[in-house]
């Protein structure tokens, strides 16, 4: 991927661990993994879920697990992607967001557009120059937290993109919709926003023509790369939350 111009996240999957020292064995990980893709001349790019750090079993000793990993990216000019996982957690996870960015600056997190909460938790972010991966949303969540129909999603993906990319910080545009990513294209050029100012994001292995297209029509596109034995466990969650995602990859596969 990097020699077709791709840049690369990487994601040790497993969520929700049962133990501190199972929390503890992730942060070493992931740790390795930084050290191994400075060594490999690759930006040292992790994304890591707070629940998989023990936010289950100890908000502090997550926070400790999580401040070893961003501080360790500091030092060496990396980025740590500290992603978003169902409504409840929302709250601690864009706390400790901000909290980590304040002192390291070496970390950003997700929004899911489809949470109604989405557009307030965009300006907070934005106002503390917090670099923010858009996405739709994967989890099975009450109709009064989040849009429950493709169109509203869609429409509120669109609302937060433009404001990302008006007034965020390096916005990451994480989407395989055609639709969306031809608006967001109509949009930066009618804007005359640089290309350099933001960035397309997609899955490793999901649609590779468009990834190939994006790039040799001059967009920053980096993929998210998942790795580790969690990858069973992790397919069943997602589609016991929300069994649309197994449609989605399926059209997907079929795109490549």
């Amino acid at each position: 991927m990097r020699t077709e111009g791709i840049t690369v996240t990487l994601d040790h999957l497993g969520e929700n661990v049962k133990t501190l020292d199972e929390a503890a064995a992730s942060r070493d990980v992931c740790i390795r993994v930084l050290g191994a893709m400075q060594e490999a001349g690759i930006e040292p790019n992790v994304s890591i879920k707070l629940t998989q750090f023990g936010l289950d079993l100890s908000e502090s000793a997550c926070e400790e697990n999580v401040v070893a990993l961003v501080q360790t990216a500091s030092v060496i000019g990396g980025f740590i992607r500290i992603d978003m996982e169902s409504s409840q957690y929302a709250d601690r996870t864009l706390a400790m967001v901000t909290r980590l960015h304040r002192r390291y600056r070496s970390c950003g997190t997700v929004i899911q557009a489809y949470l109604r909460r989405s557009a307030k938790d965009i300006e907070s972010l934005s106002a503390e120059r917090i670099r923010v991966r858009l996405v739709k949303g994967a989890y099975l969540e009450l109709p009064e937290i989040a849009f429950e129909h493709k169109f509203e999603v869609d429409r509120n993906y669109l609302t937060l993109a433009r404001c990302l990319l008006t007034s965020g910080e390096y916005p990451a545009i994480a989407t395989h919709d055609d639709h969306i990513i031809d608006a967001v294209k109509a949009f930066v050029a009618e804007h005359s926003i640089s290309r350099d100012r933001f960035e397309f994001q997609m899955l490793y292995g999901i649609r590779r023509d468009l990834q190939r297209q994006l790039v040799r029509d001059g967009y920053r596109l980096r993929v998210y790369v998942p790795f580790g034995e969690a990858w069973y466990p992790y397919f069943m969650r997602r589609l016991a939350e929300r069994p649309a995602n197994l449609l989605f990859f399926v059209r997907q596969l079929f795109r490549r």
